[in-house]
């Protein structure tokens, strides 16, 4: 079984910066691999599914 595979839009609180990204849905949550901002920001990011 495959994931299902989904567009994602990452914005950074800190800076603003926007990121889109394609990931894979697995039981409820999104799997971007996305990991800092730009700004060295690891945490406090608006994830929206697109």
């Amino acid at each position: 079984m495959t994931a299902e595979r989904v567009k994602v839009m990452i914005r950074c609180n800190r800076c603003g910066e926007k990121f889109v990204l394609r990931g894979r849905r697995d039981r409820g949550r999104i799997d971007t691999g996305f990991k800092m901002c730009l700004c060295s920001n690891t945490n406090d990011f608006d994830i929206e599914e697109t």
